[in-house]
């Protein structure tokens, strides 16, 4: 067989003279679905060149040897060698290219196979970055996306290790990440908001608005004074419910928040309230049920506000910890 030359023809290859590309962003080849092609290679053939650079090196008696370097196709060259082949068809790039466009070119290739994960994605947008000095908005350009599709692509670096590792391995999506980082200020609150999702398997959606109601918290008790009664009685409540209370104060009554993500759980918060209920004592209970027999003021919203006009001590002030100040 002739010996390969540079241009746009397709030549055959020996496997052992390509080595793979040392800028190839894909981190991770499913061992199980190499297996699955090597056999379609067995039976079939490679259907599709690999992509190559001719490269010249000097052997240790200072004779010249030939070498070919990946561009594109590694883990059709990976499937041939473990089906045995000795040859592969590949087409050799004319040009040698430089680091940069090796990085390149194997990045728009898997990016249009979509054979990389976000984080394979976004560590090669990052290696752009810090060794070519490029912008987003010339990565951008580059691969045919958008400036944002780029931004939030980096933006997956800064979460956490196991949040990375949950994202490689597919226990959660790219979607999920966006409600994590957005609580990347409140460490302990990420990891309990990651853990959500994972034992709970939220959607996207029910994970985002737990993030805005976790800053819009945030932003309400930065506006005012932090009530340690208050916030004594959101951990209290959570606890005994076993799930997220959020209590809000207002200058007349106030409200108490519950999260719950499906029937049962709105089934177990009222078994519990049911089993609360059974422990009192005969008085208690009278005063509980005259307590939800009690007319509802016309003030009040209909269906969805079932606050009371506040009852006042003997001092006359109003007390506002008193559990009918609140509506859930």
């Amino acid at each position: 067989m002739d010996t390969p030359t540079r241009g746009d023809s397709i030549f055959w290859i020996e496997v052992e003279r390509i080595k793979p590309n040392p800028f190839q962003p894909r981190r991770e080849f499913d061992d199980g679905k190499l297996a699955v092609l090597a056999d379609s290679i067995r039976q079939y053939g490679v259907l599709q060149p690999l992509v190559v650079t001719r490269q010249e090196v000097t052997r240790e008696d200072g004779g010249l040897a030939v070498e070919y370097e990946l561009i594109a196709g590694e883990r059709r060259w990976r499937a041939s060698r473990l089906a045995g082949l000795q040859q592969v068809p590949a087409i050799i790039r004319a040009e040698a290219d430089s680091d940069q466009t090796k990085l390149e070119l194997a990045i728009i290739e898997n990016l249009q196979r979509e054979d990389l994960n976000p984080v394979d994605r976004a560590r090669a947008f990052q290696q752009l970055i810090d060794q070519f000095n490029l912008k987003h908005i010339q990565i951008a350009r580059k691969i045919g996306k958008s400036r944002e599709y780029v931004s939030n692509s980096v933006r997956l670096l800064a979460l956490p290790e196991d949040v990375i590792n949950a994202l490689v391995a597919g226990e959660i999506t790219e979607g999920h990440t966006r409600p994590i980082l957005m609580l990347s200020d409140r460490p302990e609150e990420q990891k309990t908001l990651f853990q959500e999702i994972k034992v709970k398997r939220l959607n996207v959606r029910e994970a985002e608005g737990i993030a805005r109601r976790i800053a819009f918290d945030r932003a309400r008790k930065k506006e005012r004074i932090i009530d340690p009664d208050i916030v004594e009685l959101e951990q209290r409540l959570t606890e005994k419910l076993g799930t997220r209370v959020q209590v809000e104060r207002r200058d007349i009554g106030g409200k108490v928040t519950i999260d719950f993500f499906s029937n049962d759980d709105l089934h177990s918060i009222l078994a519990l309230l049911d089993s609360q209920k059974k422990e009192l004592t005969p008085s208690e209970q009278h005063t509980e049920q005259a307590f939800l027999e009690a007319e509802i003021p016309e003030a009040a919203t209909p269906a969805t506000d079932l606050s009371v006009d506040p009852p006042v001590d003997e001092a006359g002030e109003v007390d506002l910890y008193n559990i009918k100040n609140f509506t859930i």
